[in-house]
């Protein structure tokens, strides 16, 4: 592995990351690795499978180009929008991927509970 690249990639990562509000943890979900694996690409230990880095281009909003040091920023013109939950703070991110975790009873628990707050105005 060329540590150079690796580097040039994870910070490239991070500072895509950082700039859309996003948890390690967020683009590790999205991307379909774990989030200690995210880490270790983001601090350049690691190079990702060509599938896996064309979804992190996707989830972080750049390009492979941009990804791998290549060219300044450019419009990515072959990326998908970025869901829409990206306004979302982390910690409610957080609370839905623990969420998703649970049993039928346990969510049906979560739903009760819930509902006895009020909703943000």
């Amino acid at each position: 592995m060329e540590k150079t690249l690796a580097s040039r990639l994870g910070g490239a990562a991070r500072v895509a990351r950082t700039r859309l509000n996003l948890t390690q943890a967020d683009v590790a979900e999205r991307i379909g690795i774990a989030s200690e694996v995210y880490g270790r690409l983001e601090r350049g230990h690691m190079l990702p499978s060509i599938q896996t880095f064309r979804r992190l281009c996707v989830v972080l909003s750049i390009s492979a180009d941009e990804a791998l040091g290549l060219k300044p920023s450019q419009d990515v013109k072959w990326a998908a929008e970025p869901p829409s939950d990206y306004g979302e703070s982390a910690e409610l991110r957080r609370l839905l991927r623990r969420a998703k975790q649970l049993d039928r009873g346990s969510v049906r628990i979560l739903s009760v509970l819930a509902s006895q707050f009020k909703p943000r105005s």
